[in-house]
């Protein structure tokens, strides 16, 4: 796992950046938060990296928001979902090849996605200051990290490393 703290939502959103930047088809990154912990700034990070310049926001109301740039990014919110079943009626499978997907509240599916993802686990301190823990699962998002890890020492400051 690595552990990192972002300063500014400028931080936040470079850090996703870097991430979409280095992401390869398949890229599964599952977010989890408390409401107002900079998943969505993360993610508008992610879509500028992939080189979307849509404006992206959260889909809560619309469940899936479709963009298109160097990869799709599918980006997926169940903030909204009750439950399981209701989350596994969305079809999700269909967003887990050939673009990147990124989901919001990630929590609240269970282990209805593949053992394959990194997930992100967003914490803030204040309206500026945010930590993240990184936790990739199998070698495709473990070679993500290794990537884009320079970049994101100098984006962020480490808070502390330790390999899982």
């Amino acid at each position: 796992m690595y552990e990192l703290v972002t300063r500014s939502p400028a931080q936040t959103q470079r850090l996703g950046a870097a991430l979409g930047g280095g992401a390869q088809p398949g890229t599964l990154l599952l977010l989890s938060g408390p409401l107002g912990s900079g998943k969505t700034c993360l993610t508008k990070g992610i879509a500028r990296g992939l080189g979307i310049h849509e404006v992206v926001n959260s889909p809560t109301f619309v469940l899936v928001g479709e963009y298109q740039g160097r990869l799709p990014l599918y980006h997926v919110d169940l903030y909204r979902l009750e439950n399981l079943a209701e989350i596994a009626a969305l079809g999700l499978d269909d967003y887990l090849t050939g673009g990147v997907c990124v989901v919001e509240w990630a929590e609240r599916a269970g282990d209805l996605f593949p053992a394959e993802h990194l997930s992100i686990t967003l914490r803030s301190e204040g309206m500026r200051v945010r930590h993240l823990a990184l936790e990739p699962t199998g070698p495709a998002h473990d070679a993500l990290l290794h990537r884009v890890l320079p970049s994101l020492t100098s984006l962020a400051r480490p808070a502390g490393r330790a390999t899982a």
